[in-house]
């Protein structure tokens, strides 16, 4: 039987595992942080039920929103924009700024944290500027927010710009790298001039190493996204399937997820990227490319020589969260839904509510425990 997923700081939030019953009733509340406006504006919204009051809902100005990632403890979101990284609170109004790049110019575009969730790699590009990484520790405590290393990438020549050409994305994992010890390295997937994608994995040199260095760029097949699974294997969403990177960052063919088939995606996530334990991977194909009014979000549990199942028709994706309660939140660019994961494998419906509509522009979800 599939379980509701769970993290591994659970402990961390007394509570929860009676909440995780498939159903609201009697559950702690799950709020969502939804950037939107383009970036300019931070709102929630809150499900659940319970002894525990929902706190206010809240909408407050940004400037230059990016991203959001969940916390480690599920009580903050990392928010990018442009000009730095800070965390929030589930108010969004207590700021605790990360600490400064040390670039000569900051434009961030992209972050994303590791399986493990105790590091946040985010990539700056400004316009005719370099491509530069910065790694932070990220936690509860007083190490939230401190760097850990800076990296100048190579030279980067986009090609011309079409319909058609991979997106730059980001992944983080950590290896045991001979004669170094155990590190923490970027992946970073941009288009290559020549067509398709190349890859660049960052290290540092030695543990300790503020500073990283990249490899030469590897040529691979386009790579439309990336994304953590639990044991920190990154997988890539190809035009032939859903595949893990090698150790070059070249995606393995021979190891294409079979619950996905050999079917062009262009966005992925894992419960691993979204700050729950477990398998579960989510899949959809770009209507925006596809030139189809909508596609099937596809959700697979990770059980071996099972097929993926659709959860939705969806358009216009552009962001997809797993909470800890078990249900999927997917963001389009004008509404907030999400989706009962366990009554979907168990039974076939998703129960699809609407928590938010009317959105312009939305751009990133992520959960918190308020």
């Amino acid at each position: 039987m599939f379980r509701r997923p769970r993290l591994t700081f659970l402990l961390l939030l007394p509570g929860f595992m009676a909440a995780c019953t498939g159903t609201d009733e009697g559950t702690l509340p799950t709020r969502l942080a939804v950037l939107t406006d383009g970036g300019a504006t931070l709102r929630s919204a809150t499900t659940g039920s319970g002894t525990v009051t929902p706190p206010t809902e809240v909408s407050v100005g940004v400037d230059g929103g990016v991203s959001l990632e969940t916390l480690p403890g599920a009580k903050r979101v990392a928010l990018t924009r442009r000009a730095a990284i800070e965390s929030r609170d589930a108010t969004f109004t207590d700021v605790q700024p990360f600490a400064p790049t040390g670039f000569a110019t900051t434009c961030l575009i992209a972050s994303v944290m590791n399986a493990p969730r105790d590091r946040l790699l985010t990539l700056s590009q400004c316009p005719n500027g370099p491509q530069q990484l910065a790694l932070y520790r990220v936690g509860t405590d007083s190490t939230n927010g401190t760097l850990v290393w800076t990296a100048l990438l190579p030279v980067f020549t986009p090609p011309a710009n079409t319909s058609d050409v991979p997106p730059i994305r980001l992944a983080l994992t950590r290896e045991n790298v001979t004669n170094v010890g155990v590190v923490d390295i970027g992946v970073v997937a941009r288009p290559a001039l020549a067509g398709g994608s190349e890859v660049i994995r960052v290290a540092p040199e030695a543990v300790g190493n503020t500073t990283a260095v990249a490899s030469t760029p590897v040529p691979t097949p386009a790579l439309r996204d990336l994304a953590p699974a639990a044991n920190g294997v990154i997988y890539a969403a190809t035009d032939t399937g859903i595949q893990p990177l090698s150790g070059t960052g070249v995606p393995n063919g021979a190891a294409t997820l079979t619950a996905f088939g050999k079917t062009r995606f262009d966005r992925l996530w894992t419960s691993a990227s979204s700050g729950t334990s477990g398998n579960l991977f989510a899949a959809w194909r770009d209507t925006a490319l596809s030139g189809n009014s909508s596609e099937p979000l596809r959700l697979w549990n990770g059980t071996a020589g099972s097929s993926a199942v659709t959860v939705a028709y969806i358009p216009e994706l552009r962001d997809v969260t797993i909470a800890l309660d078990g249900y999927l939140y997917a963001l389009t660019r004008t509404a907030l839904t999400r989706y009962d994961t366990v009554r979907g494998f168990q039974q076939g419906y998703w129960s699809p509510e609407n928590l938010l509509s009317g959105l312009k522009d939305a751009r990133a979800v992520a959960w918190l425990v308020p």
